[in-house]
């Protein structure tokens, strides 16, 4: 299959590793990106976390999408390594169902997103393009096992969540209704800067959109 032309508002991080033992279901997802507009040389495999290793060694990695899974350990360990080499890279788990323990690691170590594989192939792709416009996409029933998760707050708000000076001062122009580009432009930042800014801002406040984003700083806060 020949690669798409990509929508213009879609940037398309490369190169991209893909960590999955399943050759099927790799030839599904190497489907699923060249559909978004990828090319098939930009696209990188690894059955294993010894051949991950050896890619990452040889070339830094853009976007991976991690098995946790493999025959040869957890993709866990292998989502702590990309995001000590890399603090921006985008890290998508794309796994089977999994144990609330492995879902909660996978995020402590650094994904910015988990997607099941038993989603059709629309659910997949939407997920996609959401990690690739900047968002953080987790499963609804993912998304359940993190909320159980969560301490009942009972304060009127929580603080400032760890966040930088300059993540508060670009949660308050998302909170204003202002686009990524928008956003780049005042601050005169990269387009890119500004998504890595907002994954960590999602990460921080465990929410997965900008209203919810919006939602949670006015609960806690955060917001002058």
């Amino acid at each position: 299959m020949s690669a798409q032309t990509p929508p213009a508002d879609l940037i398309l991080p490369t190169p991209v590793l893909l960590i999955e033992d399943d050759t099927r279901v790799q030839q599904r997802l190497e489907r699923l990106l060249l559909e978004l507009g990828y090319q098939s040389d930009a696209l990188v495999f690894a059955g294993t976390l010894v051949q991950a290793r050896t890619c990452m060694a040889e070339q830094p990695v853009a976007l991976a999408l991690v098995d946790l899974r493999l025959p040869d350990g957890s993709g866990i360990d292998l989502i702590a390594e990309l995001r000590a080499r890399d603090p921006g890279v985008n890290i998508v788990v794309v796994s089977a169902w999994s144990t609330r323990e492995e879902i909660l690691a996978s995020l402590r170590a650094g994904a910015t997103g988990y997607v099941l594989k038993e989603r059709d192939d629309l659910e997949v792709t939407l997920a996609l393009r959401s990690v690739l416009r900047g968002g953080a996409p987790i499963d609804p029933f993912v998304a359940r096992q993190i909320i159980k998760e969560l301490p009942v707050e009972t304060a009127e708000h929580t603080g400032d969540a760890g966040l930088s000076r300059r993540e508060s001062e670009i949660l308050g122009l998302v909170a204003e209704g202002l686009g990524n580009r928008d956003i780049a432009e005042r601050l005169y930042l990269s387009r890119y800067t500004v998504e890595c800014h907002i994954k960590h801002i999602y990460r921080k406040l465990a929410v997965s959109s900008r209203t919810q984003a919006a939602h949670a700083a006015r609960q806690r806060g955060l917001l002058d």
